[in-house]
């Protein structure tokens, strides 16, 4: 999440919160490379515009089609795509990005994404609320939480999340750019 992303009262009803189909991976390529290009990219994704540009169009459409993934799209009524955020099902036993293995069957919310232009429009709530709806839905694995991860530096998205009923758990990582940091993980119980 960019760092200069909140979640307020805004009206946000005119954009569509929905699924993105596998063959709209061009376009969530290209959404993908806008949110590498922000300012606070560093903080918020693992990956630089560099490794996103260099891979090849059949990791993007393989990214869009993946089984345990559900990447959400907001879009305005231009259908322009105006946020996005993405949750993996993490089984239990299986190693995450970081290495660990998860403890649990759970959900780790990833690749959140605003444009700076609808930043402040309750937008973030209404992507994430989606993608936890996804997440309680899913039954085999059953996830009892969502996680993230959030460097610690990313003061405004740490905000957000807690708004958003993100709790820290204790747990953290070393920040990749700079092992002195910590990306800090959050997570929300089902309700």
């Amino acid at each position: 999440m960019s760092d200069s992303d909140s979640d307020n009262d805004r009206d946000h009803r005119d954009q569509v919160i929905r699924p993105v189909r596998p063959d709209e991976w061009a376009r969530a390529k290209a959404l993908r490379l806008v949110a590498l290009q922000d300012p606070a990219a560093p903080l918020a994704f693992l990956e630089t515009y560099e490794e996103a540009v260099a891979r090849t169009d059949d990791y993007w459409r393989e990214r869009a089609a993946r089984p345990h993934v559900r990447q959400f799209v907001a879009e305005a009524p231009d259908g322009g795509w105006i946020g996005t955020v993405a949750v993996i099902v993490e089984e239990a036993g299986v190693k995450d990005f970081f290495g660990n293995v998860a403890e649990r069957a759970q959900g780790h919310l990833v690749g959140v994404y605003v444009r700076p232009e609808h930043r402040g429009t309750g937008l973030i709530g209404a992507l994430v609320r989606a993608a936890l709806d996804w997440a309680w839905s899913v039954e085999d694995p059953r996830l009892d939480r969502v996680r993230l991860y959030v460097h610690e530096g990313n003061r405004r998205a740490h905000a957000a999340y807690l708004k958003l009923g993100f709790a820290p758990t204790g747990v953290g990582v070393p920040a990749e750019d700079d092992p002195r940091l910590r990306e800090l993980e959050l997570a929300i119980a089902r309700p």
